[in-house]
């Protein structure tokens, strides 16, 4: 992609980048209302069948996970106009979602500025290695990342302990309006869930929050996890490094059915909101089909998906992900190689 090329892709996506306010609030409507009735239902069925409250807390983790991506658009500005709007409803719905609204916003700023930048990895993504630094690390921290990446921890443990510990604590370094908003959203979480707890009984809160809380989170997850990590990605050390490549390249274009597109709020044009995160949610498909370059990018579908949870490292040398039997196959060939050479 040429610089000329990168100077008219970011022309063409700069119209959408304005919110509207009745979209907006159109949004908010067709999302808490569903989700709170939801979450009533839930409840109310807790004495007909605990399988039925089960199926209306599916839906209801459904649409936290639309309440998030309006806690998501928010900390980028582009929900509403004005700003202060903004940080009011990210931290109304940080604390619905159990993330702190400024914290969030700072990392996943972060996570913007150096997405597929390997050597500004560490903040607001997820834990990865290349196949170099695999091998090279010590026995332990291999065995952490064998764990760390497991789909079972990833997407079952990984929910647990990033919403309910990680996000509870400031980071290092934080500023005082951080800090101050964190302690905010968990005052208003500790009220929040003492209030139905005490009001509906502990036991029967928890019995409709925790599949809620587990399902959306595990979703929430997968959606970060699938759309960063595809076979042909982009990665790039910073000198060679391009934040429109890294955009169009090295996020995907998840093309989900209608149903979950719109319960995720159009995250799956993952590639339009890293190429310009003013562009609200609800305009990203707009976007994707009135541009035609960004047509052209990595697509996975719902099945197609799922060979991701083989991907583990990031192979610098072929440009794309692989598995940890890759890297197995890959040292026994050098072996084969070098004895090979030295025999000659």
């Amino acid at each position: 992609m040429t610089q000329q090329n990168t100077k008219t892709l970011r022309k063409q996506v700069a119209p959408y980048e304005k919110s509207e306010t009745n979209k907006s609030i159109r949004q908010i409507i067709n999302t808490f209302i569903p989700f709170f009735l939801l979450w009533f239902l839930a409840y109310q069925s807790l004495s007909i069948s605990y399988l039925l409250t089960l199926s209306f807390s599916v839906v209801a983790a459904g649409f936290l996970v639309r309440i998030f991506i309006i806690f998501h658009d928010c900390c980028h500005h582009s929900f509403f106009k004005n700003r202060t709007a903004n940080k009011v409803l990210g931290t109304i719905t940080g604390m619905m979602t159990l993330f702190p609204y400024t914290q969030w916003q700072h990392d996943h700023s972060v996570h913007h500025a150096t997405s597929s930048n390997l050597d500004k990895r560490g903040t607001g993504d997820m834990w990865m290695l290349t196949v170099e630094e695999y091998t090279a690390a010590p026995f332990w921290t291999r065995v952490g990342y064998r764990l760390y990446r497991n789909p079972l921890i990833m997407f079952g443990l990984g929910p647990i302990y990033v919403f309910l510990i990680t996000n509870r604590f400031n980071r290092k370094g934080a500023r005082k309006k951080e800090r101050l908003n964190t302690y905010l959203t968990n005052i208003g979480i500790a009220i929040w869930v003492t209030a139905l707890g005490l009001t509906l009984g502990w036991e029967s809160f928890l019995l409709v929050q925790v599949p809620i809380f587990w399902i959306s989170g595990a979703a929430g997850v997968w959606l970060f996890y699938v759309q960063h990590t595809f076979e042909d990605s982009y990665f790039e050390e910073d000198e060679n490094w391009e934040y429109v490549k890294a955009a169009v390249e090295g996020s995907s274009f998840y093309k989900l059915p209608k149903l979950l597109q719109w319960l995720t709020g159009n995250i799956g044009y993952h590639h339009v909101h890293h190429l310009s995160p003013r562009v609200p949610n609800y305009k990203l498909e707009v976007v994707h089909d009135n541009t035609f370059p960004l047509q052209n990018v990595p697509t996975i579908s719902l099945a197609t998906s799922l060979t991701s949870l083989k991907f583990r490292l990031w192979d610098e040398e072929g440009k794309r992900f692989v598995g940890f039997k890759d890297v197995k196959s890959t040292s026994k060939l050098k072996n084969v190689m070098t004895q090979t050479k030295n025999g000659l």
